[in-house]
């Protein structure tokens, strides 16, 4: 039997930003970091890019990490369809009731099966660089469905910082060219 998978959607540049400098609530994207996402205005359309979107608005479950969580306005609780939305995070205070369907977690293991089983035979949709690495260590991430922006950002937040993980293999598993961007989808080796 297959696992659900847990995959990344990530938009990055060329020069491995997902978003630009001094990322903060009031400029969730950074200085810059905006131009990563003009793929999104064709999401509507019937093109590739319309076809990623819907993609990844077909997932069954949501992981996030909590500072992606909370720079995105905790999503008003929903973040597409009412999915369950399970939040990585290093501790959890009681009193801090996640809205909608959204659930703290401090163990990543037990974040994975959650949002697997939630599912179904749908994907997971991953967001988030501190929860990505997380997964990964844990040999829980799947994939990367990583829309590679041709513009280079100089500075920002990274995608994947030094970890202490090594090497890690990746399979391609599709290249589509969307307008502006070229989606990459890699199986993690294993």
């Amino acid at each position: 039997m297959t696992r659900t998978p847990l995959r990344l959607y990530m938009s990055m540049s060329v020069d491995g930003y997902i978003a630009g400098p001094d990322d903060r609530p009031g400029q969730e994207l950074g200085r810059g970091g905006g131009r990563l996402f003009d793929w999104l205005d064709d999401r509507l359309s019937e093109g590739i890019n319309g076809q990623v979107y819907a993609e990844a608005s077909a997932t069954g479950a949501v992981i996030s990490g909590r500072r992606t969580f909370e720079l995105a306005g905790r999503w008003n609780g929903d973040h597409h369809d009412g999915v369950p939305i399970h939040v990585l995070t290093h501790d959890v205070d009681p009193a801090d009731e996640p809205p909608g369907s959204a659930k703290f977690h401090t163990d990543v293991d037990e974040c994975a099966a959650e949002a697997r089983e939630a599912a179904g035979d749908r994907a997971v949709l991953v967001h988030g660089a501190g929860a990505a690495q997380a997964l990964l260590a844990a040999g829980q991430l799947d994939e990367l469905e990583l829309h590679l922006v041709p513009v280079l950002l100089g500075g920002g937040r990274r995608l994947f910082e030094p970890a202490g993980l090594g090497r890690v293999e990746l399979e391609l598993l599709r290249r589509l060219e969307g307008r502006g961007v070229t989606h990459l989808r890699y199986r993690i080796a294993t």
